[in-house]
Order: C-alpha cells, then structure tokens, then sequence
C-alpha cells in the first residue's frame, strides 16, 4: 500500500508542479485569491490525508514533504470565496489536478460529481471519484539522439493520428496497433521513409477528456483536442509492453523517427481546456484560480473565442510561464521538434490579438522553443481571431487560402492564373511584405478537420450523420467536387476523372513554394465516407485503412516528394524574383502563356492555358480547360517525367499537344 504518512517541511515556491529529489518531494502552486491550499494524498485504498501548504510571496503556495518518493496519487482542495458573478469558484469538495501534472491515474466517466451549479456552491465530495495527479520520476536513456534539423525549405509535413494511422495496418502485430509503439516500428518507419516525408505532425498526444455531450451519444473525441494536462502523456495510446510506461514509449517513438531522420511535431492545445463552459466540470484551473487561468467576462461568465466553452488567459504572467513550462517539457524531457498551436489567435490575445503579446514575444525570444519548427492556426472565433499572416518570425502558419484557392482552381474553376499563382509561389502577397520566408506558408489541400482528399473529389456534401448532430456539424464550404455522381462507388470513368484532380491537388501541394503539408492516407486514397468532421469516430471510419490503399496514387505522390527535392526553387527557401540566378544562369521562376511568352496583363486574369518554368529545368504545363490546346515550348530538349506521360509520344517543342483538364510536367533533358 503506498504510504501517505510524511512530515510537511516548509516548501521551494519553484519549480510550479512537483520535484522529486533524493529527500523528498516538493510541491508548489500559483493561486492568487485561495484562502487556504491543502494537498491530498491518497493510498491505493482510497484513503486521504490533507496537508495545508504553506502560502508564500507572488500567491505561490508549497510545502515539501520528507521521505516521499515518486508514485504518490495526489491533488488539491482549494478553500477561498464563493462568488460566480465575479469569477471566484473555489470549493473545497472537489479535488482537483495539478495544471503541471505529468500523469493521472483515470478519466472521468461520470460527470455528475464535478458540477458546480451557479447559484449554489455543491456539497458532494468527490474525492473518491476524482482522476489523481501522479507524481513520476522517469529517468531515459537517450543514447545518440540526435534532432534530425530538418531546414524548413527542405520540410515536407505528414499529418496523423496516432491510433488512426496504425490501427488497421495489417502487417503491424495486432498487439501494439494504434499505439506510440507502432509508429515506431519497423513497418511504418520505412512506409514514412519510403513515402519520403521529413517531419510527423501528430494530433494532440496530451491528456484528454470526452465531453459530456459525446459520452451520452456513446462517442469520444476522437482527435484529442478536449485537453485538461498538457504535460501528461495521453494514455490510451500506450500498448502496455512489459517494462514500459506511456512516457517511455512515446521517448522510443520519437528516438525511432530521429533515426530514420523523421522530425516529430506535436499539435498542442492551449486555447481552451476541458472544464468547459459555466455548466462544465470543475477539475483543475477553474478551482485553482478561475480569473487567472480564463478570460471572464464581467458577470464571471466565460469568454468563448474558442467555440468550446471557455478560452485560456494566455497574457497572464502565470499562465503565460505554464505554457513555456509545458513547451520545454515536450522540447527538452520527450526531444520533440517543433508544435503547432490549435486555434493559435488566442495566443496573442490581451484580449485583442497582437503579434506582441507576451505569449508570442516569450516564444519567439526562447532560446530553445525559438529553434523548433513553429506552426500557428492563425485564427479563432472572437472578434479579430482571423490573423492570417500576422503571426512573428520564426512561426509558419497554416494557409487555409492556399487550401481554398487551389481547390476553386482544381476543382471548380472561377479562380484567375493571377490568384493561383500567388498561392504558388508561396503566398507571397501575404508573407513577403512582413518580410517571412516562403516558409511561413504552410500549404494544405486538407488536414484532420475536412474531407480526405478522396472525399473531396467523391462528395459534393457532407455526410456526417454517425456524429449525432443531424449533419449540422462541419463547415458546409469545402469547395468539393465529386465529378457528377454522389459517393465513393462511382463509375468506372468518373474514378479514372477523380484520380486525376487528386493528381493535380498533390501536384500543385508538392511543388508549389512554401512548406506542404500532407494529410495521412490521402497519398493512398483513404476515404472517411463523406463526414468532414470525424472529430468523435473513433472507428474504421477514421482509421486509415491499409488494405484497400491505391499503390498507384501512393506511388505517383512518392515520386512527387522526391522531386520536390530535386528542385532547387523550392528548396533553398527563397522568395522567386524572375530573374537570372549567378549559381544556375537560370531564372528561378517563368510564367508562359500559350506561345511560350510572359503572359499579358489580360492573361493574368483568365483560366487559359499556363506553362510554369523552373530553374530552367522543370516545365509544369496546366491546362484546366474544357479543351485540347496545343503549345510552343520554351527553348529545350523537353522529356516526360515519370507520373506526368502525355498523350503523345514525342514531344513537339512548337506544337505541343495538353489535352483538357490535364497537366504535364516536363524536364529540360540538355540540363
């Protein structure tokens, strides 16, 4: 039984959370109007024992307790004023969580114990019932790790689900699918590196809770984004290998990827939490020091520019200090790459978004979390939340214009060569005037939150019923087509037309300038059977699924990655100028019209014909046209790439022939 009995010695008001040394543990946490803090031991039978912490300056309250060792279950009762309408919350009765927690020992199932009506406080204990902070003390070997380093002009982004990329993999022993162990193995590393992406973004691997609303329609959150501890591994995704933990297995995850020279980025939550609006439970922060941690609103009521409740008060020096806190853990203590911020607008929020907000300027001024890849969502749902553009260097963020503009331009036309060529050459009319580097644009055709790319050209609607929401949920803007037939087992020639916009969407991703980002499966084809918003399937509908994969596409999407990073426009991270470059005697970037000549001012503004050079050496001809056209080439001995065969043999320089809706790409033979 573990022991809960040891003497309360006068604590350290730093580090915030808990310190295991050779003596003891020390405990300390920030609460600035608590009246009285008592640390809650409990042993394996469920027994508890208070200890009162002792207040110190700065509204830190610590205290150490001598002899104690790693493994303790604890958490906190929080004594102070009772007053909603002003933002106090404080009830003793509901044990709560460490915001530094780096394990727990449960998730919460029944909510009904963690309620606190408005108007009266609630006198149920919930000691019994509450998920407990675990103290952990886990030492790794880390041997050789070494961060793969990556430069951003060489990175090439693949976006997955930790279960949902593994899950179904036939060839991965059943034991360990869906788990950080099976990223890990051999299997899906050399499917990664084959497929030749250089950096793994994963959906967010922190401690997560199912909302109530989805726990009574039987379904989970699926995608993680409900966070309570941030600093906890997410457990469900731990195999449970003899002589391991989660934290262990998520380490040897990212050592396998850095060996393989894989780049891991984390999706990290810090806009909301899972304590929810005012009818949400009380488990951690709202009980600690509700006006701290939330902006409130002026009758104690949350503000919700998140859509979920409630929105973290990030320019709050304390809050602001756990979010660096949490960032080193991941960065220094797991070794991973980089992280992109979930609806990242609130991040510089003071309340009104400033890319000086002293989140954003704690960041981007750190010695350590300044070198990482940094990706924002730039937006949220509050007034002045869309911030495309205007996030500081050195973060990237994610271009849902690039997103949307090239999937008008593929799929439905109605977009001028002028929009599509600036979402191609990296958005420059959004990123160059700040001065940001092509990086910054995070191209996307889809992500986790959407259609797959085969859904995309299969589904003119959503389809989302299996969520619960009568097909209300997800955005009904996906600029789709689905080639004149509703669904996925369409006709022979209306699959042979799908396959090929999905060949164009992975062509313009891949080469365009800028940072891609490639969603799982959609190199491979995987459907989520029309629902955009597979935010609660966890099921095959969410899973990839492996053995119906098209190798075909998958080859086709490998060979465009390797070229990719043959082009040297597209890897040496600058903007294009169209003009001759010393190293190549080649303009880096050619826009031709029809004859081979710059196009006109009036041809910037039409959907004819474009023929795109570069370095000289590689020639994309675009013909999205209902008709065949025929071409003058430039100056060259011009040869099919693999992937991109033409409908004619020979190539004819001064008549070559592109048929309707099609594209060839072409290299220069002479270079």
């Amino acid at each position: 039984m573990q022991k809960i009995d040891f003497e309360l010695q006068a604590g350290h008001p730093f580090p915030l959370g808990c310190l295991v040394d050779d003596e003891g543990i020390n405990f300390a946490l920030y609460s600035q109007q608590a009246q009285k803090v008592e640390l809650c031991l409990f042993d394996s039978q469920g027994k508890e024992k208070r200890y009162p912490l002792m207040q110190g300056e700065n509204a830190i309250w610590h205290g150490y307790l001598l002899g104690a060792m790693a493994g303790l279950h604890y958490g906190y009762r929080i004594h102070g004023p009772w007053q909603p309408s002003k933002g106090l919350r404080f009830n003793p009765n509901k044990l709560l969580i460490d915001p530094y927690s780096r394990a727990l020992s449960g998730k919460v199932n029944d909510y009904s114990q963690f309620i606190d009506n408005s108007d009266n406080i609630s006198l149920i204990d919930n000691g019994a019932s509450a998920p407990k902070s675990i103290v952990i003390d886990e030492f790794y070997q880390w041997g050789a790790d070494k961060h793969p380093n990556i430069p951003w002009s060489k990175t090439v982004i693949y976006e997955a689900h930790v279960r949902g990329l593994t899950q179904q993999h036939p060839d991965i022993p059943e034991a360990i699918r869906g788990t950080y162990a099976a990223i890990a193995h051999p299997v899906m590393i050399n499917y990664l590196k084959a497929l030749g992406i250089t950096a793994l973004e994963l959906l967010p691997v922190q401690y997560h809770l199912d909302e109530p609303r989805l726990q009574n329609l039987n379904l989970t959150n699926y995608w993680g984004y409900n966070t309570l501890a941030p600093f906890a591994i997410e457990p469900s995704y731990w195999s449970e290998s003899p002589n391991s933990s989660p934290l262990s297995e998520f380490r040897d995850m990212v050592k396998a990827l850095h060996n393989a020279g894989i780049e891991v980025i984390l999706d990290i939550v810090f806009n909301h939490t899972a304590e929810l609006d005012l009818n949400g439970p009380t488990l951690s922060f709202r009980g600690i020091d509700n006006q701290t941690y939330y902006w409130l609103t002026e009758n104690g009521d949350y503000q919700n520019w998140t859509g979920c409740g409630n929105t973290l008060r990030l320019s709050h020096p304390t809050v602001k200090q756990w979010v660096i806190d949490c960032l080193h853990f991941w960065a220094i203590e797991c070794r991973v790459d980089g992280f992109r911020f979930d609806l990242a607008s609130v991040l510089g929020r003071t309340p009104e978004f400033s890319p000086n907000a002293p989140l954003l300027s704690a960041i981007t001024q750190d010695p350590i979390l300044s070198k990482l890849k940094l990706i924002a969502e730039p937006w949220d749902i509050g007034i002045g939340g869309y911030q495309l553009g205007h996030f500081p260097a050195p973060f990237a963020e994610w271009n849902d214009r690039f997103r949307d503009d090239m999937r008008q331009f593929t799929l439905n036309g109605g977009i001028s060569l002028a929009n599509f060529a600036n979402r191609f050459a990296g958005s420059s009319d959004i990123y160059q005037p700040s001065q940001r580097l092509p990086y910054a644009s995070i191209n996307k055709i889809t992500s986790h939150d959407g259609f797959t790319l085969r859904d995309l050209v299969s589904f003119n609607h959503k389809h989302n019923q299996a969520n619960g929401e009568e097909n209300r949920d997800g955005t009904d803007s996906n600029h789709s087509n689905n080639h004149g037939y509703e669904g996925l087992d369409a006709p022979l020639h209306i699959q042979q037309y799908r396959t090929q916009s999905c060949k164009h969407l992975l062509t313009f991703l891949m080469l365009s300038l800028g940072t891609p980002m490639l969603l799982a499966g959609d190199e491979f084809g995987n459907s989520q059977q029309g629902n955009n918003n597979a935010y609660c399937q966890d099921s095959p509908l969410s899973w990839l699924d492996w053995q119906t994969r098209d190798e075909r596409l998958f080859l086709f999407t490998k060979q465009l990655i390797a070229l990719r990073k043959k082009i040297a426009t597209l890897t040496e991270g600058q903007w294009w100028t169209g003009e001759v470059l010393p190293n190549t005697g080649n303009k880096d970037v050619e826009w031709l019209n029809q004859q081979g000549e710059p196009l006109t001012t009036e041809q910037w503004h039409t959907v004819s014909p474009l023929q795109i050079l570069l370095d000289g050496t590689w020639l994309l001809i675009i013909n999205l046209t209902a008709q065949t056209h025929y071409l003058k080439l430039p100056v060259g001995h011009w040869v099919s790439v693999a992937g991109f065969e033409c409908a004619n043999e020979a190539i004819n320089t001064e008549n070559h022939q592109i048929n309707s809706f099609s594209i060839n790409l072409l290299t220069n033979f002479i270079h």
